[in-house]
This record gives C-alpha cells, sequence and structure tokens, in this order.
C-alpha cells in the first residue's frame, strides 16, 4: 500500500496485511476522522469474548431446544391439552398452538429490537433469557385439559405466546452482541458459534424426547413425562441469565453511549421505528430476503425431514429422529471451521456456496432419499447438510454487518423475524400442502431450490465485510501489538 512517502517495504507487512489496513483507514474516513488513532482502535479480551460467545449461543441454544420439544411431543402435547376426540383435529390444535409462537415473534422483534439499541444489548438479552426460561418452564407446570378443562389449552396458548414474543428479541441480539464483541479477524469463527448453539439444542431435545420415549413408554409419557423437557429450561434460563449479566455491555456500545454524552440514547421507540423502516429499509429488505431463503432450507432440514421420512418414505419415528440426530452432529462439527473459513475467504463465497448447494443438490438429495435404505437417506441428508452448514457456519456473521451499530440490533430483529414468521416457520406447512397439492413427494426438493435461487440474488446484491470494522463502530484486533502495528502503519495523509 502506497500512501504518501511509504511504501510497502516501509511498513513490513504483507500484501493481505495491507489489505486489511486500508479497510480499517476506510472506515475511519467514513467516521470522518483523517488519521486512524490508537484510541480509535477497540483491542478485545480473548476470555471475555468467550464469555459473551457462551452466553449469547445459550440463549440461541434454549430457543432451538424449546422448539425440538414441542415439535416432537406434538402428538402427546393434543392428547393432554385438547378435548378427546378427532386425533387429526387434536394434532392440528397442537401445531396450531405451535405456529402462534411465531405469529407474535415480529412483535417481539418491534419491542425487544429498538429497546436493544436504546438501553443496551445486555439488559434486553437477560430479560428475553428469563421470559424464554419462564414461558418454557410454565408450560410443563400446566394442569391436563382432564384437570383443568378449557383453561388448559388458553394457558398453553398464552405461555406459547410469552415464548414466541421473547424469542423476537433472541436471535437479533444474539447475533449483535456477538459480532459486536468478537475482533474484526475472527468475528465469522465466533458468529459460527450462535448457530452451534442452535444445532446443540436441537440434538438436545431431540436426544432426550427420543430417550424419554424409549425409556418409558407413551402412556408414561403422557402421563407426566412431557413435562420433564420443559422443566429442564427453568436451570438452563438461570444458567444463560447469569452468564448475560456476568458481562459488561459490548465495546461498540459502549462507544456509542460515550458519543451520545454517556447515558442512554434519549429518542423514543417510535422514533427508532421510523429511523429503521426510512433510513434502512433497502438492507430490511435485503435482509429478508437473505433470512428467508436461510430460513427455509435451515427448517427443512432440522424441522421438516422428520417428518418427510415417516409420512412420505414409511421410516419409523425414531429411525427417522436418529438419521437428524446423526446429520446435526456432523454439521456441529464442521461448523466452526466454516466460520474460520468465511474470516479467510469472505461472507459471500460462502453464502454462495451455501445457497447454490441447495439449488444444485436439492434435486438429487430427494431423489436419493426416496430410495429408502440408510446408506441413501444419510447420503442425501448429506447433501442437504452440507450447503446447510456454509449457511449456519457464515449468516450469523454476515446479518449484523448488513446494519450500522446505532440501528444494529432493531433493524436485524425486525427483519430476521419477519422473515421467519413468514417464510422459515411456515415451511413443514407449505412443503406438505405442496405435497398435497401435486402429489409428488419430490415438491419440497422444488421449494428448497426456488429459495436458493433467490438466496443467491440476494448474496450477489450484499456487500463483502470479512475482516472489516462494522459500520458505524471502531475497528476492533485481538491484541495490542495489532493495534500499534495498524496505527503505526499509517502515513500522515492516507490516500485511498
Amino acid at each position: 500500500m502506497s500512501t504518501g512517502s511509504s511504501t510497502e517495504a516501509d511498513t513490513g507487512l504483507d500484501p493481505e496485511a495491507v489489505k486489511r489496513h486500508r479497510a480499517l483507514f476506510r472506515a475511519v474516513a467514513r467516521r470522518k476522522s483523517p488519521r486512524l488513532r490508537r484510541t480509535d482502535i477497540t483491542v478485545t479480551d480473548e476470555k471475555t469474548v468467550r464469555r459473551a460467545v457462551k452466553a449469547a449461543a445459550l440463549g440461541n441454544a434454549m430457543e432451538w431446544f424449546d422448539f425440538g420439544i414441542y415439535s416432537y411431543l406434538a402428538v402427546t402435547i393434543g392428547d393432554v391439552f385438547f378435548p378427546s376426540g378427532n386425533d387429526t383435529v387434536r394434532l392440528l390444535s397442537s401445531l396450531a398452538t405451535f405456529a402462534v409462537a411465531f405469529l407474535v415473534r415480529p412483535l417481539g422483534s418491534l419491542f425487544f429490537g429498538p429497546l436493544g439499541d436504546r438501553v443496551g444489548r445486555k439488559r434486553v438479552l437477560a430479560l428475553t433469557m428469563v421470559l424464554m426460561a419462564v414461558g418454557t418452564c410454565a408450560i410443563g407446570l400446566i394442569p391436563s385439559y382432564a384437570t383443568i378443562g378449557f383453561w388448559a389449552p388458553v394457558l398453553l396458548i398464552c405461555f406459547r405466546m410469552l415464548q414466541g414474543f421473547s424469542t423476537g428479541g433472541e436471535y437479533g441480539g444474539a447475533a449483535t452482541f456477538i459480532a459486536e464483541y468478537a475482533p474484526d479477524r475472527r468475528r465469522g469463527f465466533f458468529g459460527s458459534f450462535l448457530e452451534l448453539g442452535t444445532l446443540a439444542g436441537y440434538v438436545a431435545a431431540a436426544g432426550l424426547v427420543t430417550l424419554m420415549t424409549s425409556t418409558l413408554g407413551s402412556a408414561t409419557m403422557t402421563d407426566w413425562g412431557w413435562r420433564v423437557p420443559f422443566l429442564v429450561a427453568g436451570p438452563l434460563g438461570l444458567v444463560g441469565l447469569y452468564l448475560r449479566l456476568k458481562l459488561e455491555d459490548t465495546p461498540a456500545f459502549q462507544k456509542l453511549e460515550e458519543e451520545n454524552g454517556g447515558g442512554e440514547r434519549v429518542t423514543g421507540e417510535t422514533t427508532e421505528l421510523k429511523q429503521i423502516f426510512t433510513t434502512q429499509w433497502s438492507r430490511l429488505l435485503l435482509c429478508v430476503v437473505l433470512a428467508g431463503a436461510y430460513g427455509i432450507t435451515d427448517y427443512l432440514l432440522l424441522s421438516y425431514m422428520p417428518t418427510y421420512l415417516t409420512d412420505q418414505l414409511g421410516y419409523d419415528d425414531a429411525h427417522g429422529l436418529l438419521v437428524l440426530i446423526a446429520t446435526m452432529v456432523l454439521l456441529m462439527v464442521i461448523i466452526t471451521f466454516v466460520g474460520r473459513l468465511n474470516d479467510r475467504v469472505g461472507r459471500k463465497p460462502l453464502l454462495m456456496a451455501g445457497m447454490g448447494g441447495f439449488a444444485v443438490l436439492s434435486a438429487p438429495a430427494f431423489l436419493l432419499l426416496k430410495q429408502g435404505s440408510l446408506v441413501a437417506v444419510l447420503g442425501g441428508m448429506l447433501m442437504l447438510g452440507l450447503p446447510l452448514v456454509c449457511l449456519l457456519g457464515t449468516m450469523s456473521a454476515a446479518l449484523p454487518a448488513l446494519f450500522p451499530t446505532p440501528v444494529r440490533y432493531g433493524s436485524l430483529s425486525i427483519g430476521y423475524n419477519i422473515s421467519t414468521s413468514l417464510f422459515g416457520g411456515t415451511t413443514p406447512l407449505a412443503v406438505t400442502g405442496l405435497i398435497s397439492a401435486t402429489g409428488s413427494d419430490m415438491a419440497p426438493a422444488f421449494y428448497t431450490t426456488a429459495a436458493a435461487v433467490i438466496g443467491m440474488i440476494a448474496v450477489a446484491c450484499m456487500k463483502e465485510t470479512a475482516q472489516q470494522p462494522l459500520e458505524g463502530s471502531p475497528p476492533s484486533v485481538s491484541t495490542k501489538e495489532e493495534a500499534a502495528e495498524i496505527v503505526s502503519s499509517q502515513s500522515p495523509e492516507p490516500k485511498f
């Protein structure tokens, strides 16, 4: 990099370091600072970053733990909370109650998102953790329909709404929390742990339900066993709350507070929402499309696939679930490597590989699944799992970087949850309806392919953000030596 009389040889930096530093200089220039000072750079503490990642990932794990236990206990919950009679009606009632949580998620994002931008990420994430734990644990304490009649499903719906409302502020806040704590060069790696929590929560739920069902039997599960997975959320919530309260707020938010005079911003929630929808509408739309394509592929594999294996291919319930667990464990092993890789080569190549993989491999994967043998099913699941892990390991670093710091929590929460409610959460229902309407069990493949193609267009429209500071935040590095190297490598008057 040549700036004034300085040369790359003068700085002693390799070409990759020069590129990173040029990106940092540009970020400072956007902040109308002619020169990067040492105090402009955030030096992260490795132990603190890891604690922040654990605290954020645990909440995401709880969200998917709740999702998993309700999904796989849907038949049992229908028996417990709804009047006896038609089995199909009871199951549909149970699933409709499950869907209620998705309907209120956008409302939660509209409340918690702007609040997190105003009072801080830490406070709001602590609140959402408490509400999630209370909602999930309370479901395990509701008396059955046989005991209190009409009030049983009413209470179930109320607590499902509480879960959905709190979840509306969870993912956006957790992704923002990790992104703002992580150093710029390792944001993808640390962000991948958020989705590692997703997989861990789902594996824990699927494993616990499978173990208890096989051990206790259906009658005991209907009697009292179904309550245990829900009650587990209580202790998990306390652990997550402790971890979150032990941390300071993110360096980026603390810097924002300093720039605003050391206190909370005085803008109201209505003003912040107006700012998000008027100044960030194009980025919000991009977030909705990206998260929508991602959500469809995600929910197809992690939520709908056991139903597909059972209803369409005649697999035993437990066998289909075990195949999914094995696939998810493999993805857990791979996901942090994907995080490291997108830090090196960029977010867009990994996202494009994931979307492109679904566009090309969905049809062959479902053709393989239809063969029915264990080897064929595992092969088909792997063909879907590898593109998904490219998205899982990258999206949690890419989405927060779409928005500037002052409105990051709110914008990401709103965009992500609108998309999840419209597209991700409706995926099982949509593909089931398509199979019924078309008579083809290949309908899920075509649905996923269409979503992936749209996702590829969205990826092509986004900017590359790997190894760059978050917009509106100071550069973030891992060591004081790296910060000093960046400062010393500057010329008096940088030219870009």
